[in-house]
Order: C-alpha cells, then sequence, then structure tokens
C-alpha cells in the first residue's frame, strides 16, 4: 500500500488510504467522508475468509465509485475453479479434462472404481489426475498429495479437501510438462507482459513437479527451494506466440479489467493448457508482476499511475453516459 501511496502522491493525487475489516462501516464511513474520485482497490479479502475477495468491489460498483482492478463479477468469478473451466471449455480454450465432486457419497466414486463418463473435456481422463478445492486460490490445499494415481488415493483426497475446505472439489487431468504464467495488463491497451515460469528441479520419489501452497508462500520450506520462480522463461517463439495469444482470449472471456494473469501447462510436445486465471494477483512491488514490468519499458509506480487515470476515465464515460439518457 504504501508504494502505491508514494507513486500517486509523486504524481500530484491527494491520497487517502482506507482500510477494511469485518465490518464494513470504517469503510463506508471513509468512502462517504473522503468521496474520493476513483480508489486504488488492494483488497484480496479477509485473512479467513477469501471469498470476500470481491466485496469491496461490490460495493463500489453499488456506490458508484470507480475503482482498479477487476470487477467484482470477475473476481468472483475466478474464486469457483469449476465454473471457469466450464467457460473455458465452452468457448473452446484448451484446458485439462476434469470433472467436479460435491460429496463423498458421488456414485462415480463408489465400489473401488471410478466412472468418468461424465468427465468434461476434450480427451478422456487418465492417471494420475489432481485434485484441488475448487473455491480456493493461491494453491491452497495444493501438496504433493495432490496428485493421486488410483481410486483409493482419489477417494481419500476428495474426502480431505471436502473436510477442510468444503464443496466443490475439482479433480483435473494431471499435465505433466512446464508451468507458465503470463500476467495481462491494460495500460492503456491490452498486452501480455514477458512470461514467467514455476521451474521444477528434480525432486526425491513421491514428489510431484507441481506449484504447492509452500512453493509459493513458505520461504523455509523444500519446496520453495526446488520450485523457483523465472521471471523470464525460455521458450520458443511459437509456443510464446501460443501462450500469449491465449492469455488475451482467456483475460477478456473471464471479464478480467486493467491486469490479470493466466496460468499454463506446457506438455513436453507442445500442448498448452490453460489452468486458471488470477484476476488480483499480487501488486507488491517484489512480486512476479512487477518483476515483469522491465520488460515492456514500464516501472511498477508507472503503471500504478496509468491504472488509476483509466478508472478516472471510467468515471468520465460513465458520467457522459448517463447525461445521454
Amino acid at each position: 500500500m504504501e508504494t502505491v501511496t508514494t507513486a500517486l502522491k509523486a504524481e500530484g493525487f491527494d491520497v487517502r488510504q482506507l482500510g477494511v475489516g469485518r465490518d464494513p462501516d470504517d469503510l463506508l464511513r471513509g468512502l462517504h467522508e473522503h468521496r474520493p474520485d476513483a480508489v486504488f482497490n488492494l483488497f484480496e479479502g479477509l485473512a479467513d475468509d477469501g471469498r470476500t475477495e470481491a466485496s469491496v468491489a461490490g460495493l463500489l460498483e453499488w456506490l458508484g465509485v470507480p475503482f482498479t482492478g477487476c470487477p467484482a463479477e470477475a473476481l468472483c468469478l475466478a474464486r469457483n475453479k469449476p465454473l471457469t473451466k466450464l467457460i473455458l471449455h465452452g468457448a473452446g480454450l484448451p484446458t485439462p479434462s476434469f470433472f467436479v465432486v460435491n460429496s463423498t457419497a458421488d456414485p462415480r466414486l463408489n465400489n473401488g472404481h471410478v466412472d468418468l463418463t461424465s468427465a468434461i473435456g476434450s480427451r478422456s481422463l487418465n492417471w494420475p489426475m489432481i485434485v484441488k478445492a475448487g473455491a480456493q486460490d493461491a494453491s491452497l490445499g495444493i501438496d504433493h498429495g495432490s496428485v493421486v494415481t488410483s481410486v483409493t488415493q482419489l477417494s481419500a483426497r476428495i474426502a480431505l479437501m471436502l473436510e477442510r475446505y468444503g464443496p466443490p472439489v475439482l479433480v483435473e487431468q494431471f499435465i505433466e510438462g512446464r508451468e507458465l504464467t503470463v500476467n495481462v495488463i491494460e495500460a492503456p491497451v491490452r498486452r501480455t507482459l514477458p512470461i514467467s515460469e514455476f521451474v521444477f528441479r528434480p525432486r526425491e520419489p513421491g514428489t510431484w513437479p507441481i506449484v504447492t501452497y509452500d512453493a509459493k508462500w513458505d520461504l523455509q520450506s523444500r519446496d520453495y527451494e526446488f520450485t523457483p520462480y523465472c521471471d523470464l522463461a525460455s521458450v520458443s517463439p511459437e509456443m510464446a506466440q501460443g501462450v500469449r495469444s491465449l492469455a488475451l482470449r482467456a483475460f477478456g472471456l473471464l471479464g478480467m479489467r486493467d491486469c490479470g494473469r493466466i496460468d499454463f501447462r506446457v506438455t513436453p510436445q507442445g500442448d498448452i493448457y490453460i489452468l486458471e486465471g488470477n484476476p488480483n494477483p499480487d501488486f507488491n512491488p517484489d512480486a512476479g508482476l512487477a518483476a515483469v514490468l522491465a520488460g515492456i519499458g514500464m516501472t511498477h509506480a508507472e503503471l500504478v499511475v496509468q491504472l488509476v487515470r483509466q478508472a478516472l476515465e471510467r468515471k468520465k464515460k460513465a458520467g457522459v453516459a448517463m447525461a445521454r439518457r
């Protein structure tokens, strides 16, 4: 928040910081008191309830206050992994085949076998598969037990995810290969930033080449040590073109705005699959989004200012549209 404040003040903006707690009254009072021309939205949800991530965006939309970042609809959609994948699949974009489970009594898991005739996707599901909490983000719930190779493991992992996080649980084809990420910004035109990658170093038996929760957040863990993040991935021109094109299409399809990130798996044969979209990537100046801005000759501070100017322009256009009515 401080870096955003500094960047805006340096450009002559009058800036006030407003916090968000469990009771939204403080935020509402601050909005009514200061009547901001625009809000730089850095809210990522309450610490113990990530589902609230879209709440501030929805509140600002209700009040008619322009803000930076994605609209509430896109933020809600991203938290529903199964729905996101249905939209991607329905639009013909490549995403790993999958099915969704809401209860341990799901008939597809009975009698020691799994019925995959209801799986959605362009290819049949095969072992191994990966099991994810369907309404979580930031790799929450992902560890090396997430990848399963038998019905017994699959049933046990589904039960664990239901117990810890509740439904839905997403069962997805595990894609062997690389994990690439592409940040997309609108500043002011929509474009991709340089392609990044989580690099999977060789590991001991029993581990899988996946981005676990620890690989992202626990700096002292072996997963973090063996899954370094590379700001500039080494990819062929053909792969770069394919990944960037899909990132732009997914960004628009999922209703993202200003900035967002699309995550991919790419097989050794070069087949590209979209895993998910993140409409609220970490905006910290030390995070991945900021690290790749230099690739297009932009600083973090310049992006901050540009996003605010775009929010103000949206307010201006909305005012013109109302006047024409």
